[in-house]
């Protein structure tokens, strides 16, 4: 018996000690052309057919009660790589955060200013220019970093031998639009059931459904009039309304993120409204449009001229 014992001992040790020797919170697995992954050989391999990198420009910032801190980063880095797949196309992830000042009040908010983030992504470029890199498509995840996105694109373009082009903007003639019949229409921006159903789709795990509410909003009484006009599509509305709307506490407008709303949500319709159905449908549309672009420039522009 004894000796029975000792040889199931010998047996199972090595099997216990392979188990432990692996990180139990590595759930991972290898993704292609995603650049974190890749070995230098792969880059290397990968640069023989194509010369375009995705960057995902993100945010690090309060999402309301259900949704996480990264949600800007992860959907936006998850675009990119489902990108990825369909053509071939680095995907270069390089910051988290991004500008968001007026998110500050709300703990785990981690803000740069526009000369920090404009800087180490023009920087960035420039390493992967290096490496025989030259069009660089910009994938902005955040609405805050719109006009620093537009400015990195216009330094690598005015400073350097790339290209580059904001991939929002560029995709945008190739998307399918909707002719269904729709009801009616209500303000839905940050943390709202936009955000929210695309979270369900891209990373539903860490979605908190459950402890979705409705906000109260509490905008300035102009900001309030103008809603009609800005959910209606009124361009100007729209322009003026977003000029003003989140912004920083220090700007004495009024309208950072914690004077406007209880929860962190900036919209009237309740996130559980939200589902992956739609974020699903919203996310292939995207994808199919950025890689029409893609197709369409490498036809209009091919690689190495």
């Amino acid at each position: 018996m004894k000796h029975c014992l000792l040889l199931l001992a010998l047996v199972t040790a090595p099997v216990t000690a392979a188990a432990q020797a692996t990180n139990p919170l590595w759930h991972e697995d290898k993704i292609v052309n995603y650049l974190p992954h890749m070995t230098w050989p792969e880059v290397q391999e990968l640069r023989k057919r194509t010369d375009m990198v995705i960057i995902p420009i993100a945010a690090l910032e309060q999402h309301s009660l259900h949704l996480p801190i990264g949600t800007d980063f992860l959907n936006g880095l998850e675009r990119a790589k489902l990108i990825a797949q369909k053509t071939p196309v680095l995907v270069a992830p390089i910051l988290l955060p991004g500008n968001s000042p007026y998110h500050m009040e709300f703990a785990g908010t981690i803000t740069l200013s526009s000369q920090t983030i404009q800087q180490v992504y023009f920087e960035a470029a420039q390493s992967l220019m290096k490496h025989g890199f030259k069009r660089f498509l910009l994938l902005n995840s955040h609405g805050g970093n719109q006009i620093i996105t537009r400015y990195i694109a216009d330094r690598i373009n005015q400073e350097t031998e790339g290209i580059a082009v904001e991939l929002g903007d560029a995709a945008a003639p190739f998307l399918i639009r909707n002719t269904g019949t729709q009801g009616a229409r209500v303000f839905d921006r940050h943390g709202g059931v936009g955000e929210t159903s695309t979270s369900l789709y891209m990373m539903p795990n860490l979605v908190n459904l459950e402890a979705a509410r409705r906000a109260t909003l509490t905008m300035p009484d102009h900001l309030t009039k103008m809603l009609p006009d800005v959910v209606a599509g009124d361009p100007t509305a729209t322009l003026v309304f977003l000029a003003e709307g989140l912004k920083a506490r220090s700007t004495g407008k009024g309208t950072s993120t914690r004077e406007m709303t209880n929860t962190g949500t900036w919209g009237q319709r309740d996130p559980r409204e939200g589902t992956a159905e739609q974020g699903r449908r919203e996310t292939e549309n995207f994808v199919q449009a950025a890689v029409k672009f893609i197709e369409r420039w490498n036809q209009l522009r091919p690689m190495n001229q």
